[in-house]
């Protein structure tokens, strides 16, 4: 790669950034690179992207997240029995990133309360909007059929404000129930 910004990094930076995107950590290897420079001779963050999707193709990984494998009811049953405490819910939430929507599988638990991320499910990027693919939302189906299945494993309420579109601030479990 011949960028002047990723030759004038140092060995172990370029490293750390391979590292990163190998990971699929790709906003924080942008991070990385911009970081290794004095503030005043920073690049700017589309040079920066540029040089990271450079590195991508370089390494052999997609620009483009891969789906994720279907979700396993058995599997996150498990995951959901080593929680601490009792379980109250199984919820859906959306999510979304620079490469595109998710949804996040979460069971919410009291004593202590809290929120236990088991799974994010991804089924393509956002380019799927500019070609038609979506709506339906695949990702929201799966996490429909899958999350429904463990509430009703557990005998709790399963909740997911927004299935057809995306909303991050959709209402919470917690504020309505």
């Amino acid at each position: 790669m011949d960028s002047p910004i990723w030759t004038a990094l140092s060995a172990a930076e370029r490293s750390a950034v391979d590292g990163l995107i190998q990971r699929d950590h790709r906003l924080a290897a942008v991070a990385r690179v911009r970081e290794a420079f004095p503030a005043d001779a920073r690049p700017g963050l589309y040079e920066t992207l540029d040089v990271v999707a450079e590195r991508c193709r370089e390494l052999g990984r997609s620009s483009e997240r891969s789906p994720t494998p279907p979700l396993a009811l058995t599997t996150l049953a498990e995951q959901v029995e080593t929680l601490p405490g009792r379980t109250v819910a199984v919820e859906a939430l959306w999510d979304g990133d620079s490469y595109g929507w998710c949804v996040d599988l979460v069971v919410l638990t009291d004593a202590p309360v809290a929120e236990h991320r088991l799974a994010t499910i991804r089924h393509g990027g956002d380019l799927r909007l500019f070609n038609g693919a979506v709506p339906p939302w695949p990702e929201a189906r799966e996490a429909e059929t899958v999350g429904r299945a463990l509430a009703d494993r557990f005998g709790v309420p399963f909740h997911f404000a927004r299935p057809d579109e995306p909303d991050i601030d959709a209402p919470r479990w917690r504020s309505t129930s």
